[in-house]
């Protein structure tokens, strides 16, 4: 079946393309092509189908941080994950929302924003939010940033997904409208662990004594025509002079470990995913959270 083309020349042609495009990095899946934004730029269409016209899409936001101290008995928190917004086949969208209805493709140019992870936190400072990331007229909201005593009364940040929070302060709640999970809890005993950062997928774990909080795990897409897991929380940590404890890992698609022994793990870049909480004894930063990433997926043929 041949589709009407409307062009940016304004005139009408028949043809088996139904949109015609550019921008990002481009590859194709059977009859679908796929452009994926791993920094800003613009997705631009050249021509649209009167009959198939539909973009559909993953945007995901900046990671948080975790928090920093160089070493004692306040764990921080790990950094949350970055928003989760998608529309590709079904799949799930952030925080245990349905997939959302792919945007209406119009002769024009997208403006296509990456959001960052958040910056390195300076030590005894609560984790940095990450930033958001935009396709046209959807916005995925940064992640928050991991608890620390010393910064808000040791309460995580609010974001996409919730940073961890600390033994005195509160985890981060996930944003609203729902793109992600909360951190977890700090916990007031033992070694006194913080709680891991949210993820698209799942709720950042609650500290245990001195075992600390994982990351909540992210969510797998195939919009890219693989299976790909992004969105992962950072994992929390424990307060090392307390006492022996366990760190807590990242969670699955970039999540980034807690440490007490060294440099945290940071988030995966272009997964959205959240810094490690750190605790240790070195002057010096933490570690980012991982950049976001605009994948868009359209029929070509039909």
């Amino acid at each position: 079946m041949f589709a009407s083309i409307y062009s940016m020349q304004g005139g009408v042609s028949s043809s088996a393309s139904f949109i015609a495009a550019s921008g990002g990095t481009v590859t194709t899946s059977g009859d679908n092509k796929i452009h994926t934004f791993t920094s800003s730029g613009t997705f631009s269409v050249s021509a649209i189908s009167v009959d198939l016209n539909n973009l559909t899409y993953l945007v995901i936001a900046g990671g948080g941080t975790g928090g920093i101290k160089t070493g004692g008995s306040t764990a921080p928190g790990g950094g949350g994950a970055g928003g989760y917004r998608h529309s590709w086949n079904s799949e799930t969208s952030g925080g245990g929302e349905s997939s959302e209805t792919g945007l209406t493709a119009a002769v024009q140019d997208y403006t296509v924003t990456i959001g960052a992870g958040g910056a390195n936190s300076s030590n005894n400072e609560r984790g940095t939010s990450g930033n958001n990331s935009v396709f046209g007229s959807i916005t995925a909201l940064a992640g928050g940033g991991g608890g620390h005593w010393n910064t808000g009364g040791g309460a995580a940040l609010a974001g996409g997904s919730g940073g961890g929070g600390t033994y005195s302060g509160a985890a981060g709640a996930a944003s609203s409208p729902t793109q992600g999970y909360a951190g977890g809890s700090g916990s007031t005993s033992g070694a006194q662990a913080s709680g891991g950062g949210g993820g698209a997928g799942a709720v950042g774990a609650n500290a245990s004594g001195s075992t600390a909080g994982a990351g909540g795990a992210g969510l797998a897409s195939t919009i890219s025509g693989s299976s790909v897991t992004r969105g992962g929380g950072g994992g929390g940590t424990y307060g090392s002079t307390l006492g022996a404890g366990s760190n807590g890992a990242g969670g699955s698609g970039g999540g980034g470990a807690g440490s007490t022994s060294g440099q945290a793990g940071a988030g995966t870049a272009n997964t959205g995913g959240g810094g490690g909480g750190q605790n240790y004894y070195q002057s010096g930063t933490g570690v980012a959270g991982g950049s976001g990433v605009v994948i868009i997926r359209y029929l070509t043929k039909g």
